[in-house]
């Protein structure tokens, strides 16, 4: 099998949201207590593979809302008007459940997020926004 082959079976170029991780100086770490960093970040890639790709980053210096998580929209979300979706103080297995059943349902600017993803949402400033790694 080809190239193009393997490709166009494995849905390569496939519209699908990125979950960016914040792994930095405080997302991550012990300063957010009796939450299982590793095991958030294991059970993020296992819930989405083959929907999304999950990636930890260094700090997003957002640091006063540890442990952040942002969904950037696939190509077809960001055609429909999605832009990506910051979230803050993701310290709980119940707030990454919903985050993943959204994800997996197109995510933004194909579905709209669980109400409570809301409590979640922030807006940072310019200048964070824009070290967001494409």
């Amino acid at each position: 099998m080809g190239r193009r082959d393997k490709a166009a079976k494995q849905g390569a170029g496939a519209p699908r949201c990125t979950v960016t991780v914040c792994r930095g100086c405080c997302c991550g770490t012990p300063k957010v207590p009796g939450l299982d960093h590793a095991g958030q970040l294991a059970d993020l890639r296992s819930s989405l593979a083959g929907v999304a790709q999950v990636r930890p980053v260094g700090c997003l210096d957002a640091c006063d809302r540890a442990n952040v998580i942002v969904i950037q929209p696939s190509g077809e979300g960001r055609r429909a008007g999605g832009r990506p979706v910051w979230l803050g103080f993701v310290n709980d297995p119940d707030a990454a459940r919903d985050i993943t059943a959204w994800v997996a349902a197109g995510g933004p600017g194909l579905v709209d997020p669980p109400a409570v993803l809301e409590l979640y949402s922030f807006a940072p400033s310019r200048r964070i926004r824009e070290s967001l790694p494409e």
